[in-house]
């Protein structure tokens, strides 16, 4: 198998991602580009599938006629692009290779009536990260009041708009432009931009009326020969990352973007293991590459970078989303030791921190980025369902100095039912399938969960507690006096010592008791009896009617500083602990 061919002077497609908020027009505006109308007919008008798009050179040409020239910066150097199209979730923005993203460009569409929206701002966290090199289509400007076509030049489209209409878009513009810099990056529209190393290039665009399509693909061609080009040459061995596993039928196909050199039908490919075992190795039964501008596959004999590729592999078992390939030539060692360093770039770990499990490599990838940046700490990092044995990991968590991060966070990843069995109350699993919403639970769990913590903490001497006497419930009278109490704002457990309103003591409360039940605590709004040793009811207690849970100086200062993590109730009940007390 000869692979080997010279490939040095030949450069492949830019990658193209196409991310955004979901419903801001990211599949119609490639539509428009590719002349075809996929976004109707996806359910509920959202993405539910990755795909690529190859966009050929003669077809730029014919959108852009002024790359027609022979000379200079005027002549399109590249082969075209390959587009894709990704739903609205971080697993498939965060398409990653050795080294950095898989993309070489990015679209962030972003609906210039709404801005940035949480999934925008993952996004742009994720281009960040990657330092991946993007253009902003400041989509669905047909919606800003007013709004007419007035030709087909963006920039004089644009500047013919009614006043109140330019005044409306402006406004939107900057709003936006501020939001972006908020966010990191400066950035002004295309036609105003002389420096692109410096500035993020804004086209507006309406994937309805077709406007700013032919400026969006101009930028991507300016951007690709100026600053790509020499990062698209054509290596001599074939890479690439799986993208989904498909069935078809009793048919299995894995299909996969070629992101370097040339690959051959009859090739022997090496898959990452995610688990860092001996890689997968597989010959390729059928390869069949995606056709220009369609969804349709062709079988051929040799696909060359970049391409989208659907392969029909001997082995299938253990193959997984967003694992990266290679061109296998009995060369063992030294392709287990490249999956090893690429694994181990993408998948870092802390030494402690909570669970987290995702269903893809470029998802799970992308979670940890994204909680990196939300200062999250991930003690342990895999993929697939939630198992028995991440339960048991979080389980231990419960017993270390932070028992907050008992926690496992499932992005598209659910548990299993061994996992079901095993899981004790207070391990908390959070799935879903947006990512910005699973932080913003985690974080609002583990807040509660650590105010709990230090709660029970200060409260470990005496919890707070008002009770109101129940004379109607009088059990016994001395030796202990028995008698019923409702349970006014916060709690009360045995053991702990009660005042009056006038700060003297009444006792130590011995016993709850509920019916013919005994309590370890009773709660706000409980009705309970309570008994107290050494007390006579008829004497000392008969002409009050409210009790407090007996607190110290320092536990009165430390539930003070610390009044966010109390009840509305609580805090009463310490204000009125404070007077009686005079502290």
């Amino acid at each position: 198998m000869d692979n080997k061919n010279d490939n040095s002077s030949k450069i492949r497609q830019p990658i193209v991602t196409v991310a955004g908020h979901v419903d801001s027009g990211k599949t119609s505006i490639l539509d428009k580009i590719r002349g075809t109308a996929v976004a109707a007919g996806e359910a509920g008008g959202i993405t539910q599938k990755i795909s690529f798009t190859l966009f050929p050179r003669e077809k730029i040409i014919e959108a852009c006629p002024m790359f027609a020239g022979d000379d200079g910066e005027k002549r399109l150097e590249i082969p075209g692009f390959l587009f894709i199209d990704t739903p609205g979730h971080a697993a498939f923005t965060n398409l990653r290779k050795r080294g950095g993203s898989l993309a070489d460009l990015a679209i962030l569409v972003v609906n210039i009536n709404e801005g940035i929206m949480p999934q925008t701002a993952e996004v742009i966290q994720l281009f960040r990260a990657n330092k991946t090199p993007f253009i902003v289509a400041l989509n669905k400007v047909d919606a800003v009041g007013g709004w007419r076509k007035q030709s087909e030049d963006m920039k004089k489209n644009v500047e013919m708009q009614a006043t109140h209409t330019k005044a409306a878009f402006d406004e939107k513009l900057y709003t936006f432009i501020a939001s972006l810099s908020s966010h990191g990056f400066e950035s002004e529209l295309y036609y105003n931009l002389s420096d692109f190393t410096k500035k993020i290039a804004l086209v507006p665009c309406s994937a309805k009326t077709g406007e700013g399509m032919k400026e969006i693909l101009m930028m991507l061609c300016g951007l690709s020969q100026k600053f790509l080009k020499g990062g698209l040459k054509l290596g001599s061995k074939p890479k690439g990352i799986i993208l989904e596993i498909k069935r078809e039928k009793t048919l299995q196909y894995a299909e996969a973007i070629l992101y370097d050199g040339a690959l051959k039908a009859s090739d022997e490919v090496a898959i990452a293991n995610f688990n860092m075992g001996n890689p997968i190795i597989s010959k390729i039964r059928t390869l069949e590459e995606i056709q220009p501008l369609s969804f349709k596959f062709k079988s051929v004999r040799e696909a060359s970078a970049a391409t989208g590729l659907r392969m029909q592999l001997t082995e299938k078992a253990d193959v997984l989303p967003g694992m990266p390939f290679m061109l296998f030539e009995n060369n063992l060692e030294e392709i287990r030791e490249e999956f090893g360093k690429e694994l181990s770039e993408l998948i870092k770990v802390d030494s402690e921190g909570i669970i987290v499990k995702a269903e893809s490599l470029g998802s799970l990838e992308a979670l940890l980025v994204l909680l990196r940046q939300a200062n999250v700490r991930v003690l342990k990092a895999g993929i697939g369902s939630i198992s028995k044995s991440d339960v048991i990991s979080a389980k231990v968590n419960l017993e270390s100095a932070s028992p907050e991060n008992a926690v496992i966070l499932g992005f598209n990843s659910y548990l299993d039912a061994d996992a079901k069995e095993i899981l004790p109350p207070n391990v908390k699993v959070i799935s879903g399938e947006i990512v910005y919403r699973l932080i913003e639970e985690l974080q609002k769990w583990q807040e509660e969960r650590r105010n709990q913590i230090l709660k029970d903490k200060l409260m470990s001497l005496a919890p707070l507690a008002k009770l109101e006497i129940l004379y109607k419930f009088v059990f016994r009278n001395s030796n202990p006096a028995i008698f019923g109490v409702k349970v006014i704002w916060g709690k009360i457990k045995p053991n702990i010592r009660i005042i009056d309103n006038n700060n003297n003591e009444v006792g130590r409360i011995k016993g709850i008791q509920s019916g013919k039940e005994s309590l370890q605590e009773a709660g706000e709004g409980m009705e309970v009896a309570i008994s107290v040793p050494g007390q006579n009811f008829e004497r000392h207690i008969a002409q009050l009617q409210y009790l407090y849970s007996d607190i110290g100086p320092k536990q009165y200062r430390e539930l003070k500083e610390n009044k966010n993590i109390l009840t509305e109730g609580e805090k009463k009940v310490l204000a009125e602990i404070g007077e009686i007390k005079k502290f």
